[in-house]
């Protein structure tokens, strides 16, 4: 499916899925990338500096230096999302790349690209999932700390997997069989009321949706715990939901055969960031 896009590159806009790398383009070849993702719906995008802000930090895991700020890639985010109609629901995904080298990239070759494409929002409702036979690397072997785009494949394949088995998505366990996140989501769980993640341990990217929850929830009253979870903790759940730049909060039903109701906390988590991003998400000036 062609989406409609508009992309900045060396102080144009393009549109449409213009070429951008070329065969002996290091990029190509050797996956050296880093990317991120905001959302903008109602013209409003919530958190798209903090966004802005770690595609620079994912860039460093490579060596790479931004060529462009992040309050000038904030600026530029902003052009490309006045291009659309203000019911579009957006996508807005700033990245950087190597050009050149010969398996170990020329750390002067860094270049910068922004796409803005239409992105429907999920609709609201319960996701069914199971749990991976893939498992998320070490920082040992992969670079972890970065929303790096050859960190993708290996949870692209786990999607692949759920999906052929008519699930949404899958649990991904680390390396040491303890439970990391979704595959492309963070994982939320609620027992006896308390809001329990899985905590940071170098395995999988701490998203700033799922940050920006813990906030919200926080303020609301409910208690946070980041903490070493295993599978019997989300079977044994009185409520699973995720959270992702993409689908924002997404209410889990199902577990393998672990069933689950859509929960209050889930509910109320989408309610305080619609109203978070109604409050704080529109264009600085």
């Amino acid at each position: 499916m062609e989406r409609r896009s508009f992309t900045w590159k060396d102080g144009i806009w393009v549109e449409g899925n213009q070429p951008m790398l070329g065969p002996m383009s290091h990029a190509w070849w050797m996956a050296s990338s880093v990317f991120d993702g905001a959302r903008a719906f109602q013209q409003l995008a919530p958190d798209l500096d903090r966004h802005c802000a770690r595609l620079i930090e994912s860039g460093k895991a490579f060596h790479m230096s931004s060529p462009i700020s992040t309050d000038e890639m904030i600026a530029l985010a902003w052009e490309g999302i006045e291009k659309f109609s203000e019911v579009d629901e957006l996508y807005i995904r700033p990245m950087m790349y190597f050009e050149d080298g010969f398996v170990a990239p020329d750390t002067d070759s860094t270049q910068f690209i922004l796409t803005v494409f239409e992105a429907p929002m999920p609709a609201w409702g319960g996701v069914k999932t199971m749990v991976s036979s893939y498992r998320r690397p070490t920082p040992e072997a992969a670079p972890t700390n970065a929303k790096a785009s050859c960190l993708y494949p290996n949870v692209g394949r786990a999607l692949a997997e759920a999906r052929a088995k008519g699930y949404g998505t899958a649990v991904v366990l680390d390396a040491n069989g303890n439970v990391a996140e979704f595959a492309t989501n963070n994982l939320f769980i609620v027992r006896n009321s308390v809001v329990q993640t899985p905590a940071p341990n170098g395995s999988f990217l701490s998203g700033l949706t799922r940050r920006r929850i813990m906030e919200l929830l926080a303020e609301d009253g409910h208690e946070i715990r980041e903490m070493t979870l295993t599978l019997d903790d989300v079977y044994n759940a009185d409520e699973v939901f995720l959270t992702g730049n993409y689908s924002k909060i997404q209410p889990v039903v199902k577990v393998g055969d672990a069933a689950y109701q859509i929960g209050p906390v889930a509910t109320r988590a989408r309610e305080l960031y619609f109203d978070f991003a109604k409050r704080e998400g529109g264009k600085k000036t």
